[in-house]
């Protein structure tokens, strides 16, 4: 049970909302939150700016699957309270929309809605020809993935109104679910300016595995990274 949570905003907290967002839920009886993910760094992270100690159970995601996932449930009730306020409820991958988040942490809770159920990936173009001579190009793409049309063009727009970039949005469908999944995509250009913003300084509370994808391209252009 978090003892003394700190409801003023700041950086730590903007993160963990950005979380709970994608990979978190908030139960029925107004009290508990949990949060799921596959990766124990994350979870370590996630339990260290909340200043919790609660239990974390694993579990293969599907019985078909290889795949571990994590959990951890703790009951706050100021806390849920709260996080209804700013825009979160039970059920809410349908119905999720604007979050209300102060712009002097956007880029936290970004960072944090990118840990949860983004994605930033790069690979090897080794088709491109020019004047018959043959060149690699790296690419780069950072993408945000929600079933809410509302939550992904709402991010779109602050994205936009605060950095000046647009990205694109597209729907497609997963395989394994058959849903209908909408995705805020960011080209190598535009993802450099955006990773660059959302690593904003060293040992913020991140995801390593994808800082690691985003330092590569990052150093290069400045000495960001310790």
């Amino acid at each position: 049970m978090i003892q003394d949570i700190n409801y003023k905003w700041n950086s730590n907290l903007a993160y963990i909302v950005g979380l709970i967002t994608t990979d978190g839920n908030l139960s029925k009886d107004k009290r508990h939150i949990f949060f799921t993910t596959g990766d124990h760094q994350l979870m370590d992270t996630f339990k260290n700016c909340l200043g919790i100690k609660n239990r974390v159970r694993s579990a293969l995601e599907r019985e078909s699957s290889k795949k571990q996932t994590y959990r951890v449930s703790f009951g706050n009730r100021r806390f849920y309270v709260w996080l209804e306020n700013i825009g979160l409820m039970p059920n809410k991958t349908y119905n999720l929309g604007k979050i209300n988040v102060p712009k002097k942490y956007f880029r936290d809770f970004l960072r944090g809605h990118l840990d949860g159920d983004g994605s930033v990936f790069t690979y090897t173009d080794r088709y491109m020809e020019y004047k018959g001579k043959r060149y690699t190009y790296q690419r780069l793409y950072t993408a945000f993935h929600s079933i809410s049309f509302e939550h992904l063009k709402w991010l779109q727009t602050n994205i936009k109104e605060i950095i000046k970039i647009k990205g694109a949005l597209a729907y497609y469908t997963k395989k394994d679910r058959k849903m209908k999944m909408w995705k805020l995509r960011f080209a190598k250009k535009d993802s450099l300016k955006l990773l660059s913003w959302l690593y904003y300084k060293p040992n913020l509370p991140c995801l390593y595995r994808k800082r690691k994808i985003a330092e590569r391209f990052l150093k290069p252009l400045k000495n960001r990274w310790p």
